[in-house]
């Protein structure tokens, strides 16, 4: 499995989820089934509605987990993704129950205390649990 934690530049909250949903739109385009798991319903809820809007050129076809779990970019919190052997997109503080559903597993680092302290937990337990996490700055 494939960890990679993408370090950002900013703090700012949309900067995180616009890098998610460029990263969205490159795994689908690779033929990845996406599963972007989100903090809370209104983060969910952003994410969908910046999915639209976020390039005029391009289309990213997604769904709510709970509407369409098989959805090329599924959109969820905690829910086991559908498909496996894909990638996930982690937006929220914790690490999935679910990684070895995944063949790869990206997490978005700003530089927020708060977030950075989360990703920094998250590191670490990946490690503990054998991975080999990569750090990388976008």
């Amino acid at each position: 499995m494939r960890i990679e934690f993408y370090r950002l530049g900013s703090t700012q909250a949309d900067a995180r989820l616009r890098a998610a949903c460029q990263l969205a739109r490159k795994g689908w385009q690779a033929g990845l089934p996406v599963f972007i798991r989100c903090q809370d319903g209104e983060e969910m809820q952003t994410i969908d509605e910046l999915l639209w809007r976020f390039k005029a050129e391009a289309f990213v076809p997604h769904e709510l987990a709970e509407d369409n779990p098989v959805a090329p970019v599924v959109i969820g919190e905690n829910e086991p993704p559908a498909q496996s052997g894909g990638l996930l997109i982690n937006l929220n503080r914790g690490v999935s129950p679910h990684i070895q559903y995944f063949s790869r597993i990206i997490e978005l680092v700003s530089q927020d205390p708060e977030r950075l302290q989360a990703s920094r937990d998250n590191f670490r337990h990946y490690r503990q649990q054998g991975y080999q996490p990569k750090a990388l700055d976008i």
